[in-house]
């Protein structure tokens, strides 16, 4: 019997101003994968300025590149949480969701939150993607 392992990806990244974050960008556990939750993060760790369009786009790229850190792909996702900060963006921010998701998404939950950074929109996901079998 083979034992399951934990595999974290993407730690050591930091925030604006250089911040440290305290968590793994992707863990694998088993066949899956858990992303913590994204923002519109650029690389110098300052969030993509405008609207909710703008900010999830920037997050579900974020969310595509997490996954790639575990070698995933959104085809891999089954569930995903979605936090809006202000209600009146989530038409909005279906249609650009929806774009990246042409063949149906996965399940999802979507609430409003007051989130921790000034962002409007953080997606976190759970991604299947089974581990090639040991023989």
């Amino acid at each position: 019997m083979s034992q399951a392992t934990i595999e974290r990806f993407g730690g050591g990244k930091t925030g604006a101003g250089g911040q440290p974050l305290p968590f793994a960008t992707a863990v694998r556990a088993g066949d899956f994968v858990f992303i913590s939750g994204q923002v519109a993060m650029k690389e110098n760790g300052e969030i993509e300025p405008g609207g909710v369009e703008s900010q999830t786009k920037r997050t579900m790229e974020n969310v595509i590149a997490a996954l790639a850190l575990a070698d995933c792909t959104l085809d891999d996702v089954v569930k995903v949480g979605v936090w809006l900060d202000d209600t009146r963006d989530f038409w909005t921010f279906n249609k650009v969701y929806a774009s990246y998701f042409p063949n149906g998404g996965p399940a999802r939950s979507t609430v409003r939150s007051q989130l921790m950074v000034d962002a409007k929109v953080e997606i976190d996901a759970v991604a299947y993607k089974p581990l090639p079998k040991a023989y």
